[in-house]
């Protein structure tokens, strides 16, 4: 009996690279495809950003790499002609954020 069981290991899957598939599985993202919204949605969102002060901290949900995300920051600067909001760690376009929440 303990030679048939010697026998089954040679067949048994082998990871060559130990932990390989583990890092794989870590890299691999989940895409999301950029949101269409309509014209009032844009609308509530343009004021929101009117009403937006240089200093403030805000909470700003937006696209960014294939995928929705959440950055928290201080507004440093937001140029209107643009259509961009500088943060004291990024640049996000107005075309891309679905959500501005003050914090």
């Amino acid at each position: 009996m303990q030679n048939n069981i010697d026998r089954a290991v040679q067949f048994m899957p082998f990871d060559a690279l130990k932990g390989f598939r583990e890092a794989l599985e870590q890299v691999e993202k989940f895409t999301e495809d950029k949101k269409e919204f309509c014209d009032d949605y844009f609308d509530n969102l343009n004021i929101k950003i009117n009403s937006l002060k240089i200093g403030e901290k805000v909470l700003i949900k937006h696209y960014y790499e294939l995928e929705y995300v959440e950055t928290i920051s201080v507004i440093k600067r937001i140029d209107k002609v643009y259509k961009k909001i500088y943060l004291v760690n990024s640049i996000i376009e107005f075309d891309d954020i679905i959500e501005i929440k003050k914090v």
